[in-house]
C-alpha cells in the first residue's frame, strides 16, 4: 500500500492504546508513560474495562466509547484478540494500528493472517506485530517500550528487529545523535521496507535512512523503493548473517557461488545502497554522509602534526581501496612559503611535532585549494608542544570561512586523546571527527562508494552491440521439448543448442552410449589430427570430478576406448543409483594462454535470477573468487561484474600474455541475462570452464537446468526477476496524420544521447511550457532521470522516426507510491506540430496508465498552454485551476476500462 495512511503513524492528531493496565511492567502501560512523557501535544486514550485511569488518563471500555476518534492505535493485548482488535480500531475511525504483541503466529488460520485479513477489509495500516513500536521525534511520538526517547534529529532508523532498534537508540544516546523516526517492523504483515523507504524518501526532516535488515519479503517493491530513495538520500544498510549458506545443497557450481548473503549483497549495491557490516559503522556511515554528502574522487590528503599517524592513515586508505593524493607543485611551494619548510614536503602533510594554529590554518588552506585531493583529513597528535584546542580553532575558523565563499571540499579531523573540547569544536564546524586513523578513513571511503553508487544510478550505459542477436525461437524449441520430457537437466547436445543460440560459443559433444560408440564419435576429430574429451553423461551425476568422470587430451581410438570404459564403470560403482546415459565426446579446445572462467545462472529463493562471473575451474568453489548481480544487465554493469574479481587482473595481461577479450567475456554476461528474462523456465546455467584470452570467450563445459517457472513477484512482468525488466510489450507503430511512421517504444537507459539530440530541436518557449520555466542546459544528471527508468513505477515512451531513427516526442508517467496516481509529461518536437502526434502519445499514455494499474492520471499544465488543455479535455480530463498558484491548472482522468 506504500506510503497511504503513513502520516497517520508518524504524526497522528490522536493515539489510543487498547491493551493497557495498571501494572508496573505491563507493556501497554510503559508506552503510554512515553507517550506522555515525551510530550504528545495530542489527544490520548486508553481502553480499559477494569481501571476507570491509568497514569492520569481516563479510560474506556472501549474504542467506540472514547469521546474522540482516534487516528493512531496502539495495541497491546493477547494474541487472540489482535484482530478483533484492529477491527474496532478501524470502525473507531483509525488509520492505522501499531501491533506491539508478539506469538501471532504465521501462515493459513494464524492471529497473523486475521490480522491482514482484518486491515486490508478496512484499509487500515499495520506496522508489526512484535514490534518495538513507532518513535517520531518531531512530532513528540514515542509510541514505544524503548528505554529513552532519542531526540530529534535528521537519521531515520527502520530496523526489522525491535531489539537492534533500542540497542541502536542506547548506542545514539550518549553521543548526542539524533532521529526524524524510529521504527522496528517486526513481523510486517502490511508496512515493509519498501512502505518506509518511500517515507522517508519525501520526509523533510530526514537526511539519511538506516536499515537494519535480515530478509525482505517483496524483493521487487523492495528495491524499486530502494533505488528511489538513494537517488536522493543516503541510505545505509547493516545486513546480519553474512556467513549463512544456502537451505538446500546447491547442484551447481554458479547455485554454491550465489550464497545468500552474496546476492543481498549484489541486490543492494544493484540500488545504490552503502552496505555496512556492524551497528557502529552504520552511524559512522550515516553521520558522515550527511553532514558532508559526497566526494568527486579516492584521493585523500593527510595534514598531521605526528608523521607516523598519517602514514598509518594512508596505508589504511589503500587498503580500503583509496588513493594518497598526490600534492600539486604549486601547493608545495606555497607549503615551502608559509610554512617555512618545516614540513614534511609530501603527503601526509606532517607539520611537525610544534604545530601551532596558524600552521595548521595555513596547511590546510593550501591542501583545500589543491585540486590534487578529493578531501583533507586532520590528524592532531597530542603533545606538549602543542595545543589542541587552540589548533582545533584555528581549523574550525578556516571551515567557517569557506562556507561563505571558496572550493567546498569535505574535511574530516581526528584530534587523539582530546579532552579539552577541540574535537567538539570541530563538529560544531561541521567536521565529522573520529577516534581512530582508520575510522577516519573508513568514514571518507564511506563518501567514496556512496558517491560511486550515486554515478553508477546514473551512468549511462552503452548500445548493445549488432552482434547481439538471439535465435529465441531455436531457444524455444530445445526449452519446450526438455520441458514436455519433464528434464531437469538439459542434455549436453540441447545445453549446446541453447547456448548457440544466444551466440555463445561452446564446443559442440557428441552423445556416446558406450567405449565403441565414443570411438565412432571421436573418429572425424582424431583423423583431422585433433585430440578429443570423455565425460561421462548422467543427469544424476551434478559435478562429473566427483566421479572422475573426465578424460583429456586423447589423441587414439585406443585411448577413447579405454577411456570410456573405464568412466563407465568407476562412475556406476560409485552411483549404483544414478541414471548413467554413457559419455559424451568432446573436440579439444587448446588455448595456451586462456584463462578459466565461470559464468552463470544461480536461482535465489528471494531474488530469482542471478548472474555469477568468477575464476574458472575443478577448485571454483574452494578458490571463491566471484562477483554477482541482478539481472537485466548492460554492457557497463557487465564489465563492473568482472571489475570485481580478483581474477580481472590476470585477464588484462600480464608479462608475455596478452589481455583477454574482456568485451567478448561482459557480452556473455549480456546474454546470460537476456536467456533468463526470455525464458522463466531457465532456472540455472553453469559455463565452466570459459576459456578467455585474445581471441574471445570460448565455453568448454556447460549445464542447464530447467524448472517450471514459480512467480516470485507480483503483478506484471518477469515473474521471477526482481529488477523489472524492459517491457518489450508496450513496443509498436504509429501512423501519423502526416503519413510519417513512428516506432514507439519504452525509454532505455542508453538514449541518452538520442535526447540531448531531441532537445536541440525544441524551441525554448516549447521547454518553458515543459517544464515551468526556461532551460538553457540540459545536464548529465537531468538527462539521466529521463531515461534511466524503474518500470516498476515509472514509465516513458519514445516516438521514433522509423526512417531516419530521430526522436520525434516523448510521453512519462510516474506512479505515487501506492500505485493510485500517475503523474505525466509529455513534450513533441517544435516541428511537428499538427501531426497528430501528442494526440496519440496521450492515448499510449493511458493504455500504459491501465497497464500499470492505475486509477488517476493527473498534471500540471500552464494556464496559458491553451493546446495541451485543449487536448485534455477533449481526452475526457477535468480541468480546474490550482488553489495554490494561478498560473497552473490541475489536469486529472480516472483511468479508463479501454481506450481507443
Amino acid at each position: 500500500m506504500g506510503t497511504y495512511a503513513l502520516g497517520s503513524v508518524f504524526a497522528p492528531a490522536s493515539v489510543a492504546l487498547v491493551g493497557s493496565s495498571p501494572r508496573e511492567r505491563s507493556l501497554g502501560r510503559l508506552v503510554l508513560r512515553q507517550i506522555i512523557d515525551g510530550g504528545f501535544p495530542g489527544r490520548i486514550g486508553v481502553v480499559n474495562r477494569r481501571y476507570p485511569q491509568i497514569e492520569g488518563v481516563a479510560t474506556a471500555p472501549r474504542l467506540a466509547g472514547l469521546d474522540f476518534a482516534p487516528e493512531l492505535v496502539i495495541i497491546s493485548t493477547p494474541p487472540a484478540a489482535v484482530a478483533r482488535a484492529a477491527a474496532s480500531a478501524a470502525d473507531a475511525g483509525a488509520r492505522a494500528v501499531v501491533v506491539l504483541t508478539r506469538g501471532l503466529g504465521a501462515g493459513p488460520g494464524s492471529h497473523s493472517e486475521a490480522l491482514q485479513a482484518t486491515a486490508r477489509a478496512r484499509g487500515l495500516r499495520v506496522l508489526g506485530p512484535n514490534c518495538l513500536g513507532v518513535i517520531s521525534p518531531h512530532a513528540k511520538l514515542h509510541a514505544s517500550f524503548a528505554a529513552h526517547r532519542p531526540p530529534p534529529g535528521d537519521l531515520a532508523l527502520v530496523s526489522q528487529s525491535g531489539s537492534v532498534a533500542a540497542a541502536m537508540i542506547e548506542w545514539a544516546r550518549p553521543r548526542g545523535v539524533g532521529f526524524s523516526g524510529v521504527v522496528s517492523l517486526g513481523n510486517a504483515v502490511d508496512v515493509d521496507f519498501a512502505d518506509m523507504l518511500d517515507w522517508f524518501a519525501t520526509d523533510r526532516h530526514t537526511r539519511a535512512i538506516l536499515l537494519y535488515l535480515e530478509h525482505v519479503g517483496d524483493a521487487r517493491k523492495f528495491l524499486s523503493a530502494a533505488r528511489a530513495a538513494a537517488r536522493g538520500k543516503p541510505v545505509v544498510v547493516v545486513r546480519p548473517g553474512r556467513h549463512a549458506r544456502p537451505a538446500s545443497p546447491p547442484a551447481s557450481h554458479a547455485a554454491a557461488l550465489a550464497t545468500p548473503d552474496d546476492v543481498y549483497e549484489a541486490a543492494f549495491r544493484r540500488a545504490g545502497l552503502l552496505r555496512v557490516h556492524a551497528l557502529d559503522e552504520l552511524f559512522a556511515a550515516a553521520e558522515t554522509l550527511s553532514h558532508l554528502g559526497s566526494v568527486p574522487g579516492r584521493r585523500l590528503a593527510v595534514l598531521t602534526n605526528g608523521a607516523g599517524t598519517g602514514m598509518l592513515a594512508l596505508d589504511r586508505l589503500q587498503d580500503l581501496g583509496g588513493t594518497p593524493a598526490v600534492l600539486s607543485e604549486d601547493t608545495v611551494l606555497r607549503l615551502d612559503e608559509t610554512l617555512e619548510r618545516r614540513w614534511s614536503g609530501t603527503n601526509p602533510v606532517d607539520l611537525i611535532g610544534d604545530a601551532n594554529g596558524p600552521r595548521y590554518a595555513a596547511g590546510l588552506e593550501a591542501l583545500l585549494d589543491d585540486p590534487g585531493n578529493d578531501a583533507v583529513l586532520v590528524v592532531n597528535v597530542p603533545t606538549v608542544l602543542s595545543d589542541p584546542l587552540e589548533t582545533a580553532g584555528a581549523v574550525a575558523g578556516v571551515l567557517g570561512a569557506r562556507r561563505g565563499g571558496g572550493p567546498r571540499k569535505p574535511v574530516l579531523a581526528l584530534w587523539l586523546g582530546d579532552d579539552r573540547g577541540g574535537a567538539k569544536l570541530l563538529g560544531e564546524a561541521g567536521s565529522p571527527t573520529y577516534a581512530s586513523e582508520a575510522e577516519a578513513v573508513r568514514g571518507f571511503m564511506y563518501l567514496v562508494r556512496h558517491r560511486e553508487a550515486q554515478t553508477a544510478l546514473m551512468e549511462t550505459p552503452p548500445s548493445l552491440p549488432e552482434d547481439f542477436a538471439v535465435d529465441r525461437e531455436a531457444a524455444r524449441a530445445v526449452i519446450g521439448a526438455a520441458m514436455a520430457q519433464g528434464r531437469e537437466w538439459l542434455d549436453p547436445v540441447a545445453t549446446t543448442t541453447l547456448l548457440a543460440a544466444y551466440g555463445i560459443d561452446i564446443a559442440t559433444p557428441v552423445p556416446a552410449a558406450d567405449a565403441a560408440a565414443a570411438v565412432r564419435a571421436a573418429q572425424p576429430l582424431l583423423e583431422a589430427g585433433r585430440s578429443v574429451a570423455v565425460k561421462v553423461l548422467s543427469p544424476d551425476i551434478a559435478h562429473k570430478s566427483d566421479v572422475d568422470g573426465v578424460r583429456l587430451h586423447l589423441a587414439s581410438a585406443d585411448a577413447v576406448r579405454e577411456a570410456a570404459g573405464e568412466i563407465l564403470d568407476r562412475a556406476r560403482r560409485l552411483r549404483p543409483h544414478a541414471r548413467i546415459d554413457g559419455v559424451s565426446v568432446h573436440p579439444m579446445v587448446l588455448r595456451p594462454k586462456a584463462r578459466e572462467v565461470i559464468a552463470g545462472i544461480a536461482d535465489d529463493p528471494v531474488f530469482g535470477p542471478v548472474v555469477v562471473f568468477g575464476r574458472g575451474g575443478t577448485a571454483v568453489e574452494v578458490i571463491d573468487d566471484k562477483s554477482l548481480a541482478l539481472p537485466p544487465l548492460d554492457l557497463r554493469l557487465a564489465h563492473e561484474l568482472i571489475g570485481r574479481t580478483r581474477v580481472s587482473r590476470i585477464l588484462r595481461g600480464y608479462r608475455d600474455v596478452a589481455g583477454a577479450d574482456e568485451r567478448a567475456l561482459a557480452l556473455v554476461l549480456v546474454k546470460l541475462a537476456q536467456l533468463a528474462a526470455d525464458f522463466p523456465e531457465v532456472r540455472e546455467v553453469d559455463i565452466n570452464p570459459l576459456l578467455a584470452d585474445a581471441s574471445g570467450a570460448v565455453a568448454v563445459d556447460a549445464r542447464v537446468a530447467l524448472a517450471p517457472p514459480k512467480r516470485l513477484h507480483r503483478g506484471r512482468g518477469h515473474p521471477r526477476f526482481a529488477v523489472f525488466p524492459y517491457p518489450t510489450e508496450l513496443e509498436r507503430r504509429l501512423v501519423l496524420s502526416n503519413g510519417r511512421e513512428a516506432f514507439v517504444r519504452p525509454v532505455r537507459p542508453e538514449d541518452d544521447a538520442m535526447f540531448r539530440r531531441f532537445f536541440a530541436k525544441v524551441s525554448a518557449e516549447d521547454l518553458r511550457m515543459r517544464f515551468f520555466r526556461a532551460v538553457r542546459d540540459f545536464s548529465h544528471d537531468f538527462i539521466a532521470r529521463l531515461v534511466q527508468l524503474d518500470y516498476a513505477r515509472s514509465m516513458a515512451l519514445v516516438a521514433i522516426d522509423v526512417e531516419s531513427g530521430e526522436m520525434l516526442g516523448a510521453v512519462r508517467l510516474l506512479a505515487d507510491p501506492d500505485f493510485e496516481r500517475g503523474e505525466y509529461g509529455i513534450m513533441v518536437r517544435s516541428d511537428l506540430k499538427g501531426a497528430g502526434l501528442g494526440w496519440r502519445l496521450m492515448q499510449e499514455m493511458i493504455g500504459v496508465a491501465r497497464w500499470m494499474g492505475l486509477a488517476t492520471i493527473e498534471g500540471q499544465v500552464l494556464r496559458e498552454n491553451s493546446t495541451m488543455l485543449s487536448m485534455c479535455r477533449q481526452l475526457g480530463f477535468r480541468v480546474v485551476p490550482d488553489p495554490d498558484d494561478s498560473t497552473l491548472m490541475l489536469v486529472s482522468l480516472p483511468v479508463p476500462e479501454s481506450h481507443l
